[in-house]
């Protein structure tokens, strides 16, 4: 079962709910047999149309509270030449106060209510803050691995590092604040994802001090301050 935003202006045919009302092909007939029916108006026109039947009704919106909404649904074939005859029931959101513009959406469950179809939509906004945010504020790309398989692991996986480090440094911290690295021409009000990274790696690497020359002559003593300096120049380079 699919189900998404739907173009308004996409062409809809009716569904051949019965192929035995069609007129017999006679013989010598060019083609194939008819997959879809007549042609049916643009969601863009029934929106204006008068004679659209519109259901209020109180769905869940964003941010978990209920809003009061018009629905208009029907079913009908999406058609497209050398592509599939796809049934599909439509769906089109209006706000009876005009905040947003009208909807459209699709789901290729004909059995599927309006209300349900509206629901899962609400529920995909969740999802489509998470990646814009992970682009805007982590820089996670659109990933280019040749392997499907690889594509659908690596930002599931960039993803979960982001929740594992977010939490390791909140339970390192104990209430206290994140060290936030300052510049000359950068000042930031707010630590940065590189400073949550980087106090982290100076919690993992733990360093030993050497008191006394070894015996191995390829061990080489150094003082603390130099050997905290690399440590951090290392954790904000990696």
């Amino acid at each position: 079962m699919e189900r998404s935003r739907f173009y308004p202006n996409q062409a809809l045919f009716r569904v051949l709910t019965n192929r035995s009302t069609l007129p017999p092909r006679t013989a010598g007939t060019n083609g194939r047999p008819r997959l879809k029916g007549a042609r049916q108006p643009t969601l863009a026109a029934r929106v204006v149309d008068t004679a659209t039947f519109w259901q209020r009704c109180a769905v869940g919106w964003y941010g978990g509270g209920m809003r009061e909404v018009e629905l208009a649904s029907a079913t009908a074939v999406w058609y497209h030449s050398g592509l599939p005859v796809v049934p599909i029931r439509w769906v089109l959101i209006r706000d009876p106060l005009g905040q947003f513009e009208a909807q459209a959406l699709l789901c290729t469950d004909l059995d599927t209510p309006p209300e349900q179809i509206m629901a899962w939509f609400v529920l995909r906004w969740q999802v489509e803050v998470t990646f814009e945010e992970s682009r805007r504020h982590l820089g996670v790309e659109t990933q280019r691995q040749w392997s499907d398989l690889a594509i659908l692991r690596t930002t599931p996986a960039l993803l979960g590092l982001f929740s594992l480090v977010t939490l390791l440094v909140d339970r390192l911290l104990q209430g206290k604040d994140l060290p936030t690295r300052q510049a000359a021409w950068y000042q930031k009000a707010k630590p940065s994802f590189s400073d949550t990274l980087a106090f982290l790696r100076l919690q993992l690497w733990p360093a030993r001090v050497i008191w006394r020359s070894p015996a191995q002559t390829d061990i080489v003593e150094i003082p603390r301050g130099l050997l905290d300096c690399l440590t951090d120049m290392l954790a904000y380079a990696t």
